[in-house]
């Protein structure tokens, strides 16, 4: 990409279930094998996102917590992915928001503490963020901390509704944290094409939106679903299903808009 630093990008919708972890986890499996490096920050007390890649409870030595918290020495986990690695999650991170609620920069932690790495952190091409399905202060932090907010929105009937109250929050900390932080795109996610609703739905977020829509939509497919359970992306747990083609087409897309901006920046 030949930039100082990482790409920062938080993947973020209130709402759960809309295949947030799962586009972080295939998007940056796609990412990866177009020979980028990213790395995954897992900002979730679920720990979905690490989970998912196989990355075992015991083998979570240093975490999101810590980074946060900028205590040890910040430690990259290797997925066995080539160019793919992970900061995992531990239920630790559920109470991080009552931890910072009393320090003056509670909303720059993040920040601070992924501008302030350097080596193994800081030499990546692209940091995706994971972060939990709420607008709380991780949420906040990772907004903060990333130059730009990919949404996945799932296709169904209220999918706008939520959406509005997402962006009145980035808008909110362009205000207050971060004026450079944009709406990178939304990505519709778990479209089924024999549901005239999905069609419908794709068709209102479009019209709304406009070209922040992503052109590729991620379908509804059983592989993107058992593949967490085996501890495995959808890429590498089956590169030919559907899901997993439409996850490398939006790899391409992603980098192809990135590059734009980054062209338009140094113009």
């Amino acid at each position: 990409m030949g930039q100082s630093r990482p790409t920062i990008l938080a993947l973020a919708n209130q709402k759960g279930g809309v295949g947030k972890t799962t586009t972080a986890i295939n998007l940056g499996t796609a990412l990866a094998a177009l020979g980028q490096k990213v790395l995954i920050i897992d900002l979730d007390p679920q720990g979905n996102a690490s989970t998912g890649l196989g990355i075992a409870p015991a083998d979570r030595d240093f975490t999101a917590y810590d980074l946060i918290f900028a205590s040890g020495t910040p430690k990259i986990c290797e997925t066995g992915i080539p160019n793919l690695s992970l900061i995992p999650a531990t239920p630790d991170l559920s109470s991080a928001d009552l931890d910072m609620v009393g320090e003056a920069r509670r909303a720059y932690k993040l920040r601070d503490s992924l501008h302030g790495s350097v080596g193994d952190i800081i030499n990546h091409d692209h940091i995706l963020i994971d972060c939990p399905p709420s607008l709380n202060l991780l949420t906040i932090n990772a907004m903060v901390a990333s130059d730009a907010v990919l949404v996945p929105l799932q296709c169904e009937f209220f999918a706008l509704e939520g959406l509005s109250q997402l962006m009145r929050t980035v808008q909110s900390v362009r205000k207050s944290f971060n004026p450079a932080l944009r709406i990178e795109g939304v990505i519709l996610t778990m479209y089924d094409r024999r549901n005239n609703l999905s069609a419908q739905v794709a068709a209102d977020v479009r019209g709304n939106l406009g070209d922040l829509v992503y052109d590729t939509i991620i379908p509804r497919n059983v592989r993107l679903s058992e593949a967490p359970s085996h501890g495995l992306p959808a890429l590498i747990y089956d590169h030919t299903s559907m899901g997993s083609v439409a996850y490398q087409k939006l790899a391409a897309e992603v980098l192809s808009r990135l590059q734009g901006v980054h062209a338009l920046e140094h113009a």
